[in-house]
Formats: structure tokens, sequence, C-alpha cells
């Protein structure tokens, strides 16, 4: 999968809610990070959709260089 462009060096800390659709931004190019915002428009990404299975508290990658796409695994500690 092609990584996308660095937005930030810290994940974002969110709540999600159970049953709820999320996109999170692939390309990095959003100024709603960690969401997408349809900035990705005429690129090869597309957002990743999930709906929250759980009422649960996760940190949202915002480095885009996660092998957990959406969810932080620390990548951006070697940034």
């Amino acid at each position: 999968m092609e990584k996308g462009k660095i937005a930030g060096k810290t994940p974002i800390k969110v709540d999600l809610q159970k049953g709820k659709r999320y996109a999170w931004c692939t390309c990095g190019e959003s100024s709603n990070q960690p969401y997408c915002d349809g900035a990705h428009k005429g690129s090869s990404f597309s957002p990743l959709v999930f709906t929250a299975e759980e009422d649960k508290t996760v940190h949202l990658c915002t480095c885009k260089q996660t092998n957990n796409p959406g969810f932080c695994d620390g990548a951006h500690k070697a940034l």
C-alpha cells in the first residue's frame, strides 16, 4: 500500500462511538486530520472507511506511515 504525505508526527486521540462510520485520511493532504476532507481527489488515494465496533478511545495516525492503517503503531517515532 502506498503511504501518504506526513501530516503530523503525533497521533490524535479520539473517542470512537459504536456504530458510527469514520473516514481516515490516507493521503495526508486533509485539513481535517485525521479524517478525510476529500483532498485526495485526483490522486490514487481514497479514505479508509470503517465503522466502530464499540465505544473506544484510540489514537489515529497522522504520519500516514503506520502498518496498521488508521491506527498509530508508533511509526512516527522513526521519522
